[in-house]
């Protein structure tokens, strides 16, 4: 619940990275470890029809990024949100406490996407954009670079140790005045 002055009892942290870092499997061990509520953007972009039609090239649903924060606002205002999605800079900046960049090798990344079904210019692109750090980029050009935290996440072992960080860093979050 958010306080009457607007202050949020608990935390929002977005969980962003290429397709394929282990975004969704660390946004769900992590609400199952806080009770925190886990928003995965891909599917309730499906789910609510936020999106404007569908992109053959990237064989993916073309996002509208207004009404997604439209849907979101309420939930984020409240606080105890961890969101999952691949892209960061459309978000209100004041929504986020923490803005998680998860990053994993690029021989690693390749096998996960290939293994999901990506070809052509969708697996080239996120490659690429894993090799330039394309979402850290955006990431600390639209957060405050203090808030903002890249994780390895090769491994099930980082996965682990990845959610363990965020167990710790939620522990000591205070709600700014």
């Amino acid at each position: 619940m958010a306080s009457q002055n607007g202050i949020r009892s608990k935390p929002n942290v977005l969980v962003t990275g290429t397709p394929g870092t282990g975004k969704t499997t660390t946004c769900s061990l992590l609400a199952d470890a806080t009770q925190l509520r886990h928003i995965n953007v891909g599917e309730l972009v499906k789910d609510k029809s936020l999106h404007d039609g569908w992109d053959d090239e990237f064989d993916c649903h073309v996002i509208n990024e207004d009404l997604v924060c439209d849907e979101l606002e309420d939930m984020m205002e409240e606080g105890g949100n961890i969101v999952d999605y691949h892209g960061c800079d459309f978000f209100p900046e004041r929504w986020f406490d923490c803005v998680v960049v998860l990053q994993t090798d690029n021989s690693i990344l390749y096998d996960r996407l290939a293994s999901r079904g990506y070809m052509g210019p969708k697996l080239a692109n996120n490659i690429e954009c894993e090799i330039f750090q394309v979402l850290l980029e955006e990431a600390k050009a639209s957060y405050p670079e203090d808030i903002v935290m890249a994780l390895r996440s090769d491994s099930v072992d980082d996965i682990s140790r990845n959610v363990a960080t965020l167990i710790d860093w939620m522990k000591n979050w205070r709600p700014s005045s």
